[in-house]
């Protein structure tokens, strides 16, 4: 071969390689929202985002790589979900993530029409989010946070603590339609254990101690605090201390926080559970074929401070039935 023909297939192989690694398909990057029901700086908001991301990676996603993320915190305000469903709407997400019902239905009436994945929503289909448990049928599909015979549970567990309490004060969320269903259960639940159940609706924090206080004026009372009460955690705690009330809430913060008993979901298991259905979503599936999942897994914590403050001596069942006991 010519010298002049060596060169020439040379350079033309060495520009020729560059564009060959160039044009490699560029991996395209999806993008999610996040819409929580908590507040940013709190454990529990942390503690949810974390297993969702901490999933995702799991599955094989990069953030930043494959992977976008937008993340808002409603605090469970109505007005902040429906200003932030419109922010995460304007970013045009694949799809959105977002916990409680209150979230959930700002994106629905804002016409969201992309898939949503559910975490922590009380009743789906008495929310109107999906059509059935087992086909949701439209854009949502996800996990709910109770089924309603878990404030029978409650109520048990608060006759097994305090056994003569008759008077049940059902603390709740004035802003949240999914207390009143469960209001409801807990009604008819209270019948069967010779009790009364009286609805606390808390629309800011300085009625938390206002409505307790009045509360507590008769004896044999006792606080059952749902799941969308837990906006005002510390005020409740406090108030429920200071009346000398024991209370059983629906959360595992709660109790940590200072509460004297839960019993409840794994919240941030359901977050990770959650993970996975926004990564199937992304590959292709759709929210109406994926079914809406209960909880399996509940935890039972007793905080033995709390108990001893009160004067109450926890019984051993319960003790030995605990999956976290606070000392």
């Amino acid at each position: 071969m010519k010298r002049r023909d060596f060169l020439g297939l040379f350079f033309n192989s060495f520009t020729v390689w560059p564009l060959a690694a160039h044009a490699q398909p560029v991996e395209r990057v999806q993008r999610i929202g996040i819409l929580m029901n908590r507040t940013a700086n709190s454990q529990e908001g942390q503690d949810r985002l974390a297993a969702v991301l901490n999933r995702l990676r799991e599955l094989g996603w990069s953030i930043d790589r494959n992977l976008r993320v937008e993340t808002r915190y409603s605090e469970d305000d109505r007005g902040l979900s429906r200003k932030y469903a419109a922010e995460l709407i304007a970013s045009t997400p694949d799809v959105v993530l977002a916990s409680g019902t209150l979230n959930v239905t700002a994106l629905q009436n804002a016409g969201y029409a992309s898939p949503i994945v559910f975490a922590a929503v009380a009743d789906p289909i008495g929310a109107g989010i999906v059509d059935s448990l087992a086909r949701p049928g439209g854009n949502a599909t996800g996990f709910m946070l109770y089924e309603y015979n878990l404030g029978a549970k409650w109520l048990e567990i608060l006759k097994q603590i305090v056994p003569t309490v008759t008077r049940v004060a059902v603390v709740r969320n004035a802003g949240n339609p999914a207390g009143i269903a469960l209001f409801s259960a807990l009604q008819n639940a209270a019948h069967s254990v010779s009790a009364e159940a009286i609805p606390i609706n808390v629309r800011s924090p300085d009625e938390v101690e206002r409505l307790v206080a009045d509360f507590s004026r008769l004896p044999n009372g006792g606080l059952v605090v749902t799941q969308t009460a837990s906006l005002y955690r510390d005020v409740i705690i406090a108030a429920a201390a200071r009346h000398k009330l024991p209370a059983v809430y629906g959360l595992r913060y709660d109790v940590t926080a200072g509460g004297l008993i839960s019993y409840g979901p794994d919240i941030v298991e359901q977050f990770r559970q959650a993970a996975a259905y926004v990564d199937r979503v992304l590959k292709g599936e759709k929210p109406a074929e994926l079914p809406v999942q209960a909880p399996t897994k509940f935890q039972l914590v007793i905080n033995l401070r709390t108990a001893k403050s009160l004067g109450i001596s926890v019984p051993q069942i319960l003790l030995a039935n605990a999956d976290e006991v606070i000392e």
